[in-house]
């Protein structure tokens, strides 16, 4: 692994698990180049600096699921314990707990990828708004053009002639 994170990298270990956006302890261990039992250790020693919603342990279910997404081999064979979800919040805690110059370096670089992520999400919030304007205003439209069409049409008819009667007229 070279010494520099690349920020690809980093978006493709982040997951959406119970509605936040977070990564693994197996990922940030390998990234800090440490044990995840390490790294574990290290938040346990400190586990008033990681409430609920810094750090939490996956469920079974919610382990197997990911498990079954994330076709890869990397998972580290069989696991005696589920690996901890991290949020933002939790990874950036953990710069006070691992105090490594490889530590700071990756969580200026995680901190950089989140930060990435709002933005792609937010410019995909805006352009979904922007379609959906436009598809109001194609639809107003398409309304008008097809009563312009339907105009053209009338007078692109020919004039009708007036029907001959038959039978004699009185005048």
């Amino acid at each position: 692994m070279p010494n520099f994170v690349l920020p690809e990298t980093i978006g493709q270990k982040i997951y959406l698990i119970r509605g936040q956006k977070v990564m693994l302890s197996m990922h940030l261990a390998n990234l800090y180049r440490v044990e995840a039992r390490v790294l574990i250790q290290s938040v346990k020693r400190n586990i008033s600096r990681f409430p609920e919603d810094f750090m939490f342990q996956l469920t079974d279910e919610e382990y197997e699921i990911l498990k079954s997404q994330i076709v890869i081999s990397s998972w580290g064979g069989t696991r005696r314990s589920r690996p901890y979800a991290f949020t933002e919040q939790g990874i950036a805690m953990l710069s006070s707990v691992l105090r490594s110059k490889r530590a700071i370096q990756v969580n200026i670089a995680i901190m950089r990828a989140f930060v990435k992520l709002r933005q792609i999400l937010s410019t995909h919030k805006e352009l979904a708004r922007k379609l959906k304007q436009l598809e109001r205003k194609t639809e107003k439209h398409d309304t008008e053009i097809q009563a312009v069409f339907e105009a053209i049409m009338q007078l692109m008819k020919p004039p009708e002639q007036p029907k001959r009667k038959i039978g004699f007229h009185a005048k």
